[in-house]
């Protein structure tokens, strides 16, 4: 007994309003994929990353996550980064955080959650980093401005990688942004983070460059 026929049915739907809207779509898909953009995002099941920026499958190269966070030691993000870089060619990587982010409203807390504490971490030390900022603002506020920060350590943190520089380095053309999407309005922000070239990292970070 199948006891998920209806999403059988919804996929058979799916394809069919797809092909009826461009025929040969899945034929033409079969062929390969060369998607212009990288969205790392959340792993929340309230953000479908195509939908939300109205791309049909094949145009976003998608890693998702657990509060959208880029870690130096994960190699299932560097391994898709470095494909979507160095074989895709994508022109564009979008790191993608939301409000209501529960993984940044975990790691405000001091509650013991299990396993995921270890990977919440990273987000306690940005905010430990910026404590003086989010708390001077009212209490309501700081986790909608901690999701912000969070995009932004990661956007920096995408920049940091050999993949990206080394990109870089070869004048491949490439440029990182931070965004965040409101689940109260369905509307995308730009956080006006953008980074395109080393230059704009501060010097320490700059691989490759002689340091004197």
């Amino acid at each position: 007994m199948k006891l998920l026929k209806h999403l059988f049915d919804n996929n058979r739907r799916w394809v069919e309003r797809i092909e009826q809207e461009n025929p040969g779509f899945f034929e033409r898909l079969s062929r390969g994929q060369s998607p212009q953009y990288l969205w790392i995002g959340c792993s929340d099941s309230r953000i479908p990353a195509n939908e939300v920026v109205g791309l049909l499958p094949g145009e976003l190269f998608v890693h998702r996550n657990v509060a959208n966070l880029v870690i130096h030691t994960d190699m299932n993000l560097l391994s898709v980064l470095q494909y979507a870089v160095d074989v895709l060619q994508v022109k564009h990587i979008i790191v993608c955080g939301h409000y209501g982010c529960g993984g940044v409203i975990g790691a405000m807390k001091n509650e013991s959650l299990g396993l995921i504490d270890n990977w919440l971490r990273f987000i306690k030390d940005i905010y430990q980093h910026n404590a003086e900022l989010l708390e001077a603002l009212p209490e309501d506020r700081r986790a909608d401005r901690l999701c912000e920060l969070n995009v932004i350590q990661q956007v920096a943190n995408i920049c940091h990688t050999t993949v990206v520089q080394d990109a870089w380095r070869r004048d491949q053309e490439l440029a990182v942004h931070g965004w965040i999407y409101d689940i109260r309005d369905g509307l995308l922000r730009d956080l006006d983070v953008c980074i395109s070239d080393r230059d704009q990292l501060p010097h320490i970070y700059q691989l490759g460059v002689r340091i004197d």
